[in-house]
């Protein structure tokens, strides 16, 4: 047992010194030592592999374990970054972190502060910004925001624009134009989002066997997906199975 005992501790001393020379968050620290060696274990697969590989699915697996132990770093970070320096970069990432947070109010500020003089016609800003106002119920100045992307998909009306252009003619009561844009963003959007909030629109409009098939259609994706796509592709899925109800 003492061998035993001391591999794991020399291994995760070095696992520590590693940590602290690539500036790793000190929250590491406690996991691997106090986990010995599962914590070590932990921070290979999520940090040390990662690192050395560089994939791209890799570093989603390390920013997913970042999130799950410490949500509010990227929120942290981003305040920290827009404080230094508010560019618009930093203003949109900031912004980014709090909607994901739930801080709508504060996404919607930051990305209208952000859409002005040159970058008043940014896509990607006017988006952010509308997305943050149907968070908010503002359904009308939301999609007043839309409107101002045009109706040319070279120019900001992506599936993504187009599955908020359907959120907000919901919010507005206009069902059918409503339906047009979700059905549009559904069949062009990577992923299960588009799908699921069509679905879930269905549903709420008396549609529930078009609704059912939808679901029917995502449980048969999230079978044949990789363990990554399947946790987010779920999220989606549950989204239209509350709406049925």
């Amino acid at each position: 047992m003492l061998p035993a005992f001391g591999l794991s501790l020399l291994f995760s001393i070095a696992l520590c010194v590693h940590a602290v020379r690539t500036n790793q968050q000190m929250f590491w620290l406690m996991i691997i030592l106090m986990l010995q060696p599962i914590g070590g274990i932990v921070y290979v697969v999520a940090v040390l592999l990662p690192s050395i590989t560089g994939s791209t699915t890799a570093r989603r697996a390390v920013q997913g374990a970042r999130e799950t132990l410490d949500p509010g770093r990227e929120y942290r970070e981003a305040a920290t970054a827009n404080a230094d320096s508010p560019t618009v970069h930093n203003q949109m990432r900031l912004a980014k972190a709090a909607a994901g947070m739930g801080r709508h109010d504060e996404a919607e500020r930051l990305y209208a502060q952000a859409a002005s003089g040159i970058h008043a016609d940014d896509p990607v800003l006017l988006l952010g910004r509308a997305t943050a106002l149907i968070e908010l119920g503002r359904h009308g100045e939301g999609l007043a925001v839309l409107e101002t992307l045009g109706h040319d998909e070279d120019k900001g009306r992506s599936p993504q624009a187009a599955l908020a252009l359907g959120r907000a003619y919901e919010g507005l009561g206009r069902t059918a134009e409503a339906d047009s844009a979700y059905q549009w963003a559904a069949g062009r959007m990577p992923g299960l989002e588009g799908l699921g909030r069509y679905a879930a629109f269905l549903a709420r409009t008396g549609r529930a066997p078009e609704a059912r098939e939808a679901v029917v259609e995502m449980d048969r994706r999230i079978a044949s997906a990789n363990p990554q796509f399947r946790k987010e592709g779920r999220q989606w899925r549950d989204l239209a199975a509350r709406a049925l109800g």
